[in-house]
């Protein structure tokens, strides 16, 4: 009878063995699978900051380009300013007053935007201020001119021509207008400047989540190639509602 409970001894402790070469096992993949998880989350971590950080600089640097050229120098401009945003989705019903406290680059407005396919306003057919930035929410640049261009028959010629290069075209890339903007519509520009452009972007090292950014330029006198390079810079694409209009 000894040879049988020694038999039953040895297969005890070959299950107990057994047991916890399995135990082991467990634990020692359980911590790769800890270890990977760990390195991943790190990975996506740095990734992702790298991405935002570069994005961030990238959107500086093209800034600072802009401001920098020489067309951009020649019109008197001044540095790109960002704003974090507020109003997006805010549609007022239309014909309720909205205060802005200067030429708007984002704010609540109006829920019918202005004419998609009108490049071009003057005070006597320009819509209210609301509709435009309605405009704005989906892509649009606007160039907003003051009373000295809008007197002066050069510089309005130079705006009108800026904007016939957007007449007709169904192309996305084509949101832009070019606008008036009075005393009655709120501050005059900062002094010296006459021209202004601004743009709502979805995203820029000051954009508010789920708001975005307001990017903002002003310069003495208007001129096509700082509108080209600054709707190359901040592109339609860049927006809340890039698809409407």
């Amino acid at each position: 009878m000894a040879k049988p409970k020694k038999d039953a001894d040895r297969r005890a402790r070959i299950e107990a063995i057994r047991r916890e070469a399995e135990r082991a096992e467990r634990r020692r993949t359980l911590m790769v699978v800890l270890a990977c998880a760990l390195v991943a989350v790190v990975i996506i971590a740095v990734t992702g900051y790298a991405l935002l950080t570069r994005d961030d600089e990238a959107t500086a640097d093209t800034a600072g380009s802009l401001a920098a050229s020489a067309s951009a120098k020649a019109a008197g401009c001044g540095d790109v300013v960002f704003s974090g945003a507020e109003g997006a989705g805010d549609h007022r019903p239309t014909g309720t007053p909205i205060d802005y406290p200067g030429p708007p680059a984002f704010g609540p407005h109006w829920d019918v935007p202005a004419d998609f396919a009108r490049k071009f306003y003057t005070n006597e057919d320009r819509p209210a201020v609301e509709q435009f930035v309605h405009n704005l929410e989906h892509g649009y640049t606007i160039l907003w001119y003051d009373s000295t261009v809008a007197d002066d028959p050069e510089a309005l010629g130079k705006v009108q021509d800026i904007a016939a290069q957007f007449e007709g075209s169904q192309d996305l890339t084509a949101k832009f207008i070019a606008a008036p903007w009075t005393s009655e519509d709120g501050e005059a520009f900062p002094e010296g400047t006459h021209v202004a452009l601004t743009h709502w972007s979805a995203e820029g090292e000051s954009a508010v989540a789920g708001q975005g950014q307001g990017d903002s330029l002003y310069c003495e006198q208007p001129d096509e190639q700082v509108v080209t390079d600054f709707m190359a810079a901040f592109p339609y694409s860049d927006s809340l509602e890039p698809a409407g209009g």
